[in-house]
């Protein structure tokens, strides 16, 4: 029997990747997806694979991953995707310690970050004028 599929928290518009534990710190992968929010997708990806920050190539495959989801699973149409949602989440942190002067030790944190972006198929009113 089982229970009953659970409901899309998605609309039906809309189709996410998720990728999780990337070895950068929130704040800064924060940065990159600030870059890319709200545009249409092609021009996100130009603009991460000219950036210069090195999580921005882990970024572009992610969202060329919910491109895919959109296209192959939802039958959405990649020409009128626009990044609606690119948020950041923390995940663990690695401690570890560092040897300082006189026995000394300090500790040194490796934080790592989750990431979801949300493409959203959008209708051009622009062209018909």
């Amino acid at each position: 029997m089982g229970k009953a599929k659970a409901p899309r928290r998605l609309a039906d518009n809309e189709a996410r990747a998720v990728l999780r534990t990337i070895r950068v710190s929130p704040q800064k992968l924060n940065l990159v997806a600030a870059m890319i929010r709200g545009k249409k997708v092609a021009s996100a990806l130009a603009d991460l694979e000219f950036s210069r920050k090195r999580i921005a190539g882990t970024v572009r495959k992610t969202l060329e991953s919910a491109i895919a989801n959109a296209e192959n699973n939802h039958d959405l149409d990649v020409d009128s995707l626009v990044v609606a949602e690119a948020f950041v989440g923390k995940s663990i942190t690695m401690k570890r310690f560092h040897a300082r002067g006189r026995g000394r030790a300090s500790r040194i944190e490796k934080p790592f970050s989750n990431l979801t972006i949300v493409v959203r198929e959008v209708e051009d009113n622009v062209e018909a004028a």
